[in-house]
């Protein structure tokens, strides 16, 4: 019997040993690696946190720059219109003036060959009426003749 007692000692000290080795060695050691891996894990979710709220700042920069890219595609645009707009005013303003100083100088043009041509039709008609009178024009009759000739045509009736 004392061999069963004895038998019954030694696993209840081994059980007692095992336990207080498991307390004092194994559950410390179990404790901080869960510990340690708890902290590795919350480590890793704030790290998801923090990437997903920029993940979330950079949607809305996104969205930030894309709103600026549409206004400033407005700006350009009514930019743009407003400058061809006021090219085209300007080029037309221009054309304007152009064809106006083009009819001014065609009427210039136009009354110099008159003036022109009168000359040269009366002293064709000088010289014509010199020739038929012969010499029976003297410088009175003339002058006569020249200052009449003058005054018509100073009158528009030439």
């Amino acid at each position: 019997m004392l061999a069963q007692w004895s038998q019954i000692a030694g696993a209840v000290v081994f059980v007692i040993v095992a336990v207080v080795m498991w307390n004092k060695y194994v559950a410390p050691g179990v404790k901080a690696y869960q510990a340690a891996k708890n902290a590795e894990l919350a480590e890793a979710s704030a790290r998801r946190e923090r990437l997903r709220a920029d993940v979330a700042a950079a949607h809305m920069e996104i969205g930030n720059a894309e709103a600026d890219a549409a206004e400033i595609r407005a700006r350009i645009e009514l930019a743009s219109a407003r400058d061809r707009a006021h090219t085209l005013a300007e080029a037309k303003a221009e054309a304007d003036r152009v064809v106006r100083n083009a009819e001014g100088e065609l009427e210039r043009a136009r009354l110099a060959g008159r003036d022109r041509l009168r000359a040269e039709f009366i002293e064709k008609a000088l010289v014509k009426a010199r020739a038929q009178a012969g010499g029976r024009i003297d410088a009175a009759a003339n002058a006569r003749l020249v200052n009449e000739t003058l005054d018509d045509l100073v009158q528009g009736n030439g």
